[in-house]
């Protein structure tokens, strides 16, 4: 069982199912649940990384002619109003939860301290860590390896949804015969440039010898499972299966 996790969630996770973006309320909802269900069973200390793609994905804007460290300030935004939509979803059913943004916000969040992060868990807070690093270039996955780092996190646990229980060996949405890859090195997501996190958040994770669990958020209890340290879902780690 682990005592301490960084979970990422993607924006998406969040997003209306029928249009793909803004922020389904019961979805958030449900999703808090399946967390604070895990943590009161297990105690677990747990601090998570949200996405913003369901808001506004910096890439995509640069792609359309703003200037990229601008696009990336605006995805930073959106990682914030989801993050505040999961504190608000946490708080709604007597979960306390804080939110540290690494853009001073004082207003809506606290502003990113590490010990103070710490100590939130330590007294049963979930933190929920928004903004990015606070620099633009720099990708959700890698705020979320960096986090987990500082955070002393034993596992980054990376959230799927859609029905993706982890890392196939083709796409399963085009070939209903994938198989589950049960196990991964940093080294093979790297070489076969697998779409689990960016390169940059797999070397940090490799450098810092920082598991990584990629399964399925959605599945009832599977918050759970992969706290307690039950297999599911893909393992990335160094050398042979832990």
């Amino acid at each position: 069982m682990y005592k301490r996790v960084l979970l990422k969630l993607s924006g998406e996770a969040f997003a209306n199912k029928d249009t793909g973006f803004g922020i389904d309320h019961a979805m958030v909802k449900k999703i808090a649940q399946e967390i604070v269900k895990a943590k009161d069973e297990l105690g677990t200390e747990i601090a998570i990384v949200c996405g913003g793609g369901n808001i506004v994905r910096g890439m995509s804007w640069a792609k359309k002619g703003i200037s990229r460290a601008r696009a990336d300030h605006m995805g930073m935004l959106g990682i914030v109003i989801n993050s505040l939509a999961l504190q608000d979803a946490f708080e709604s059913i007597d979960q306390p939860a804080r939110v540290q943004s690494a853009i001073t916000m004082t207003q809506v969040a606290e502003s990113y301290i590490p010990l103070r992060a710490i100590r939130h868990m330590e007294k049963g807070r979930i933190v929920i860590f928004a903004a990015g690093t606070g620099d633009p270039f720099v990708t959700s996955d890698t705020a979320a390896a960096l986090r987990a780092a500082e955070m002393d996190a034993e596992v980054v646990i990376k959230g799927t949804h859609s029905g993706i229980k982890g890392i196939y060996d083709s796409d399963p949405r085009e070939n209903p015969d994938a198989k589950l890859i049960e196990h991964l090195t940093y080294f093979d997501v790297l070489q076969k440039k697998l779409n689990v996190m960016d390169s940059t958040a797999i070397t940090f994770c490799m450098d810092n010898d920082l598991p990584i669990i990629v399964f399925d958020l959605m599945g009832e209890g599977n918050v759970k499972r992969v706290l307690n340290g039950e297999k599911i879902g893909t393992l990335v780690s160094k050398g042979t299966q832990e």
